[in-house]
């Protein structure tokens, strides 16, 4: 499958941040700490170009500003960066710019300035709709202006996304998803979704040392992403991330003291997606032939970008169902058919069935 989706990022510091956050590092997230000239952001955008193909039909180019709150810098320098992007976006070379920053950073003023520049998406790092955690991480917002700033930037017409965190201090499961929940009410586009690391040279590796702060587990992490998943999906809205990107830095040799870190999480969270659909589509089963089955051989057709999903990070959703179900074969066949996302079960001990489940039909 040729790829239609093409971003340009462009790295910048966090220097318009005013508070830090207790689990921040920033300069580890972005792996930067130069503010980038005129230049080095032309000459990127310029090679980035280059290495898309020639044929536009039906591809976007999108330039991303990551790293740091970008509204919060002087308005000089928020127009400095914005400047040689707008120039490729004028001539037609890209099509779309996005930036970054807090709920707090945004104004009409804002609104106006990045409208000029042909700002076309602008994410907020939420993190979380309690304004107790909000306090306990030091984010210097509250829930209210996540309200505020949500409204003004979808009055502008401008895209919105959001970003979330899990696991942050005095959080729960339940707070993650009544946070999603409010998230989706909010209607943006695109969401987010990053489990809280402990990073080294952070406020919290020092309440962590302290033992005042416990980071989620690996399992309770995937499991609490799962649900946010498909709270998000059933509301019609894009995922584009769950879980940090690996970097230098990001890694476990590298600055992550503690946390729920793995270089494949997404890969995780939708296998026990997966899994979930899995056990619904054979209890099913189970309850029509009165649990009388007690060996199964599987048979589901996937879409072929599903495949390892479904079957599960080190085939651990096979395994599960053969604990659980009895199920000592688990046969997975690609269908270009099938949604992604679905999973569409086509026998069981040599008996057809035609049933299918989507995962935003999960509860």
């Amino acid at each position: 499958m040729s790829k239609s989706y093409y971003i340009i990022p462009v790295f910048v510091p966090d220097l318009g941040c005013r508070h830090r956050c207790v689990y921040c590092s920033q300069k580890r997230i972005t792996g930067t700490e130069k503010i980038p000239a005129r230049e080095d952001i032309r000459d990127k955008i310029f090679k980035y170009l280059e290495t898309i193909p020639g044929n536009r039909e039906g591809i976007t180019r999108e330039v991303a500003f990551y790293g740091g709150s970008f509204t919060a810098v002087s308005q000089k320098l928020q127009r400095e960066l914005l400047a040689p992007a707008y120039e490729f976006l004028a001539r037609g070379e890209i099509d779309k710019i996005r930036v970054s920053t807090r709920p707090d950073a945004i104004s009409e003023e804002i609104m106006l300035l990045l409208s000029s520049y042909g700002v076309s998406t602008i994410e907020l790092g939420v993190q979380s709709m309690d304004d107790g955690v909000l306090m306990r991480s030091i984010r210097g917002h509250t829930s209210r202006d996540v309200l505020r700033a949500a409204a003004m930037i979808k009055t502008w017409g401008v895209s919105l996304g959001l970003q979330m965190m899990t696991g942050l201090p005095g959080d729960t499961e339940e707070k993650d998803i009544d946070t999603a929940l409010e998230m989706a009410a909010l209607g943006p586009e695109i969401v987010r979704i990053y489990p809280c690391l402990v990073l080294k040279n952070t406020p919290l590796a020092d309440m962590y040392k302290a033992g005042e702060y416990t980071p989620q587990g690996l399992d309770e992490a995937v499991e609490t992403c799962k649900k946010l998943l498909v709270i998000f999906e059933k509301a019609g809205i894009n995922v584009i991330r769950i879980g940090l990107q690996p970097s230098e830095q990001i890694n476990l040799k590298g600055d992550i003291i503690a946390g729920p870190y793995h270089p494949a999480f997404r890969e995780l969270v939708e296998s026990a997606v997966a899994g979930e659909q899995l056990e619904l589509l054979l209890t099913r089963v189970l309850m029509r032939n009165n649990n009388r089955v007690s060996t199964f051989t599987v048979v589901v057709a996937v879409n072929p970008r599903d495949i390892s999903i479904v079957r599960g990070h080190k085939n651990s959703n096979v395994e599960s169902l053969r604990q659980k179900l009895g199920v000592n074969e688990l046969i997975t066949v690609e269908l270009p058919g099938v949604r992604s996302g679905s999973i569409r079960l086509l026998s069981v001990n040599g008996k057809e069935y035609a049933t299918e489940i989507h995962r935003n039909e999960l509860t």
